[in-house]
């Protein structure tokens, strides 16, 4: 007998947790999910939203990544192919959409080109004008 596919109710956290990506637009920590999700859901606890984020990444909603050296794993939206920016004071992760020019000519000759991951590593805005807390979105 063919199994009926699972059918994922939409509950308050859920939704809670949901809003919060499309109100950010920045790849988020789960403990920063937990903390803007909270704002809606008040008693919402961690484990509901590392088990919310799991769910929203094998539906492919999310996408879960880490940077090099780190063990924390952070979640955006999923979207087209993009870059990001690391502020290593207040340790947020920013979006950044261009791609530099000439990237595959950097493959050495006879190898063949599949695809690139770019971070890049400094100060935000925040951080470097000396606000610290670096920004919200």
């Amino acid at each position: 007998m063919p199994r009926k596919p699972i059918q994922r109710r939409s509950t308050r956290q859920r939704e809670a947790i949901r809003q919060v990506f499309k109100d950010h637009s920045r790849p988020l920590l789960p403990t920063e999910v937990l903390k803007a999700a909270r704002r809606r859901v008040p008693n919402l606890g961690l484990a509901t939203v590392y088990r919310t984020l799991k769910r929203l990444t094998e539906e492919g909603w999310l996408v879960g990544f880490g940077l090099p050296g780190q063990s924390q794993t952070y979640y955006e939206r999923a979207q087209g192919h993009h870059h990001h920016f690391y502020c290593r004071e207040c340790e947020k992760l920013f979006k950044v959409n261009c791609v530099p020019a000439h990237l595959k000519d950097l493959t050495p000759a006879g190898f063949v080109h599949e695809g690139h991951e770019l971070v890049l590593y400094g100060l935000c805005k925040p951080c470097s004008d000396g606000a610290g807390a670096g920004s919200t979105e």
